[in-house]
């Protein structure tokens, strides 16, 4: 079968997160990858300026990996790890561990970044329960968050679309303020002087709630709201006050992990360490579906030391720890470490920060945010019509040759760590062709 081939019927497929009806009728098609490049089915070549979905962070058509997927699915294609386990298991579990920041050495494995979301809150509220605690039921995540579509993430997220369609949340959340100040922090580069002080509001939720809050989740660098980078201290602030009330602090690191911003993950990019980390994307390199949640021992010897037998934490997934996707997560961890991705991006990281800045003075360009191999390009609206000038842009982007992702009027981008100077100047160059043909 030619895989390249142009479907002949688009109806079945109800996409996610995707405006169907105008898609459908004028659709943007990928067929085949490789390195950084997609390719459509008439063969013309798009730069990935998204690594897929934040996710192909090794590049496309990894070789090691494929070979890794076939080998296993040669040998077993599926084992349950419910009260059952098998060896590929353990050894994806032992070589992310391995990754990880040192102390967050134990692992849950999912499918997803939402699964992680959520199996973190759970995690989360068992802890308490497990050390006497059970009155620590109320979860904090942050205003203009993501944290997955599952009901748990989606409730402590703050996209309100997100929200607006399902009715009741779950109880007993709340949301600490957002982190975006622009009137002060317009076009800054890297981490934004100003906004430590915004931590400070988890005081006045202890205040009101006293200690029935067990856990406060963020996104180190929050993606899919439309980039935004921590100020200074903010994230060592919040560390401390999670410490000096009992909160556990979770970061949603299923953007930033896995090289994204010059360390393996961002709790190390930062400096600070939190309790727990949940991770998906680019553990697997997107070749296979996986997520992970890792814990401090002291978290995980908690939860099985308050059990009194048998099944210490009652979760999981029938996926959990898959046999093809952990000799995916094996072979994507093998090449972060042996290529020194981390190190790719660390080295690389200014002359795209210059690059992105370039941008500054184009047309409806309101600022531009950046942290690693991660960029925001925010845009001014068309009156009246959020969105509208994004998704232009966008299809004038594609069009030219390069994929990008808008939230809004938000262009975000996150390459392949893989890519080099040639293709970050591509990158930038064609946006900026996009928004003096949307201002022509």
């Amino acid at each position: 079968m030619n895989i390249t081939l142009r479907p002949n019927n688009l109806d079945a497929f109800w996409m996610p997160y995707t405006a169907n009806r105008s898609f459908k009728a004028s659709p943007r098609l990928l067929a085949r990858a490789e390195g950084v490049f997609y390719y459509t089915p008439e063969g013309r070549e798009v730069l990935d300026g998204t690594a897929g979905l934040w996710c192909v962070n090794a590049g496309h058509g990894r070789r090691e990996i494929a070979e890794a997927i076939k080998a296993q699915a040669d040998v077993m294609d599926f084992a349950p790890t419910f009260q059952m386990g098998h060896p590929i298991a353990f050894e994806a579990a032992a070589r992310l561990a391995e990754f990880t920041p040192d102390g967050l050495d134990r692992i849950f494995f999912t499918n997803s970044g939402s699964e992680s979301a959520d199996t973190a809150l759970k995690i989360a509220l068992a802890y308490h329960r497990a050390r006497g605690e059970g009155q620590r039921v109320r979860l904090v995540g942050r205003e203009r968050g993501y944290h997955g579509c599952g009901f748990g993430g989606m409730s402590v997220g703050g996209i309100v679309a997100n929200r607006r369609q399902f009715g009741a949340q779950l109880p007993f959340v709340d949301h600490l303020p957002h982190t975006h100040l622009p009137e002060k922090n317009r076009f800054a580069r890297g981490e934004p002087e100003h906004g430590a002080h915004l931590a400070d509001a988890l005081e006045d939720l202890v205040k009101l709630h006293g200690d029935t809050i067990a856990a406060v989740i963020v996104e180190p660098v929050a993606g899919s709201t439309g980039v935004l980078v921590p100020p200074k201290g903010y994230l060592r602030r919040l560390r401390e006050l999670c410490t000096r009330h009992g909160i556990l602090l979770i970061f949603d690191e299923v953007i930033t992990g896995f090289s994204r911003l010059g360390a393996g993950f961002a709790a190390e990019h930062f400096g600070v360490l939190p309790d727990i980390i949940t991770m998906a994307k680019g553990l697997t390199n997107a070749a296979v579906p996986m997520g992970a949640v890792a814990v401090t021992r002291e978290v995980y010897e908690t939860v099985l030391e308050g059990s009194p037998g048998g099944i210490e934490f009652f979760h999981g997934y029938t996926y959990s720890g898959h046999p093809l996707a952990a000799a995916a997560a094996i072979a994507s961890i093998r090449i972060h470490q042996e290529e020194d991705l981390a190190g790719r991006v660390r080295d690389l990281a200014p002359y795209w920060q210059e690059a992105a800045h370039s941008l500054r003075g184009a047309p409806f360009v309101t600022d531009i945010r950046d942290c690693g191999l991660i960029a925001g390009v925010e845009l001014e609206p068309v009156k009246d019509r959020p969105t509208e000038r994004g998704m232009r842009v966008l299809q004038r982007c594609f069009d030219d040759g390069l994929l990008v992702r808008v939230t809004g009027d938000i262009v975000a981008l996150s390459p392949p760590l893989t890519i080099e100077r040639r293709h970050v100047d591509r990158i930038f160059d064609t946006l900026d062709r996009a928004l003096r043909k949307e201002a022509a």
